[in-house]
């Protein structure tokens, strides 16, 4: 059973800079997808940014250029660095995980999901 946990989530201000840290555990050495996701209030559940186990990265749109998605393999993790944060990137932010590799951008595509970390951005 693959578990995750997310981390780094707080308030910052506009045009500042935070990254998020999601640790997966139970997961044996194999190919697969980790995935940023998030959820604004009244909103549905949006793709954020995905790296696949050769690196391959994907973002949406809205993301490109601001923020950069990592990993580390010993370790099991992925990162999420967040510069120049704008009030609308406001939301929880979910890890995800899915036993394949290649880059998806839907949430049904994720059989693993962290229980989020909120992210605040001011203006």
């Amino acid at each position: 059973q693959v578990q995750l946990l997310e981390s780094g989530g707080r308030a910052v201000q506009a045009g500042g800079s935070l990254r998020l840290s999601c640790v997966a555990s139970g997961v044996t050495p194999d190919s697969y997808t980790m995935g940023w996701f998030r959820q604004a209030p009244g909103k549905e559940r949006e793709f954020v940014a995905a790296i696949d186990w050769s690196d391959s990265t994907g973002y949406a749109d809205s993301v490109k250029g601001r923020f950069t998605i990592s990993r580390d393999y010993a370790k099991n993790m992925v990162f999420l660095q967040m510069n120049n944060v704008k009030p609308e990137d406001t939301a929880v932010y979910f890890c995800a995980f899915r036993f394949l590799n290649d880059l998806s951008v839907n949430t049904g595509s994720y059989s693993y999901w962290g229980q989020g970390t909120q992210v605040t951005v001011s203006s």
